[in-house]
């Protein structure tokens, strides 16, 4: 193509890039009909007007100043709290109840038994510029549907624990059978971790954050920047949820009180080894003490040492027991409005926003 035809082709390109389409010149919104845009145009504009910055803070302070975990006490104060705004808006409200299995750990522990012994934190430490670090109720560090379990073996870190990193421990001949597996949070859902530990003969999991992947590595940590400090833990469930999302005990159905359930035991989404987040700080003495082949590049994160994939002579002891229940879970339901005058609806607007 000659430079002068290519030169016009390139022009009309961004001409036609850049040029406004006929729905923007239309002022058109898709799946409105066009004798109903300046209508929709005029309503969303006065739902703009509605949301107050104060009140929002508000509900925010009084919703997520104090733990409120599924199924504990706190939960419940956060649905009548809920509750009472949505009848002060003239709205036909109730509290629908159902329950679940919510495992509360109720003792955890994880030490290094050889070559040295150390017992390791597992608890994030108070930060004066944050109050809620120091509230005497806070959520215990733990990962939701790990078994319980006691178990001591050899350490091998495996990467972020996904399935393609066992593939790479074939290739150096180093299998996690009946050891513990060190995993970084990371490169995928932490259920994956443990679940992948399990069918590979893994006796225990711990899964921490890299500072090379979340804290200092990163950026500032947190308080002076949103990355995760030395003790920091990453909290969550590891359910097995591809088998299905949901109460362990009650699959494909309500789980409501006196309802259906299944034995625990016969549960597909608990798994069935014990698993616990720690922090960074708590994982170094482990990684310090690991032996056995350099880890590959890419393993590497960002602590102060040489990465090394075990197995041991890191040894390690995890202990986890869990109070297993079925508690109550509450949500809130708001179902019609009661008052239909313009004032009533003019006072629901000024007290929701």
């Amino acid at each position: 193509m000659p430079r002068i035809a290519r030169s016009l082709f390139v022009a009309l390109a961004i001409t036609l890039f850049l040029a406004p389409s006929p729905r923007a010149q239309s002022g058109a919104i898709r799946g409105f009909p066009s004798d109903a845009v300046t209508a929709q145009r005029q309503r969303e504009e006065q739902f703009r007007k509605v949301p107050d910055s104060a009140k929002l803070k508000e509900y925010m302070t009084v919703m997520a100043g104090e733990p409120h975990v599924a199924g504990r006490p706190g939960s419940r104060k956060v649905a009548d709290y809920a509750l009472a705004q949505f009848k002060s808006w003239g709205l036909d409200a109730r509290i629908e109840s159902f329950e679940a299995l919510m495992p509360w750990p109720t003792e955890r522990v994880v030490e290094m038994v050889a070559p040295t012994r150390a017992t390791m934190v597992i608890k994030e430490v108070a930060i004066p510029e944050d109050p809620d670090s120091s509230d005497a109720d806070h959520t215990p560090t733990f990962n939701a549907y790990s078994a319980d379990g006691d178990v001591t073996g050899e350490v091998v870190y495996v990467n972020y624990g996904m399935p393609a990193d066992y593939v790479r421990l074939d290739e150096m001949g180093i299998s996690v059978k009946g050891k513990i597996v060190l995993a970084r949070y990371g490169a995928g859902w932490r259920g994956i971790k443990p679940k992948v530990a399990w069918e590979r003969g893994a006796i225990g999991c711990v899964i921490y954050s890299d500072p090379r992947d979340d804290g200092y590595f990163q950026g500032d940590v947190y308080p002076g920047g949103p990355y995760r400090p030395e003790q920091g833990v990453q909290r969550g469930s590891v359910m097995d949820m591809p088998v299905h999302p949901g109460d362990p005990l009650s699959p494909g159905w309500a789980s409501e009180p006196g309802g259906k359930k299944l034995a625990q035991a016969d549960a597909a989404t608990i798994l069935k080894i014990p698993v616990l987040p720690i922090a960074y700080g708590d994982a170094l003495p482990l990684l310090k003490a690991l032996g056995g082949p350099v880890a590959p590049t890419e393993w590497r994160g960002a602590l102060p040492l040489t990465y090394h994939v075990g197995p041991g002579p890191a040894q390690a002891r995890v202990k986890l027991a869990f109070d297993w229940q079925s508690r109550p879970l509450h949500t809130g339901s708001p179902a019609r409005s009661t008052t239909s005058s313009s004032a009533s609806r003019a006072r629901r607007s000024r007290t929701s926003g």
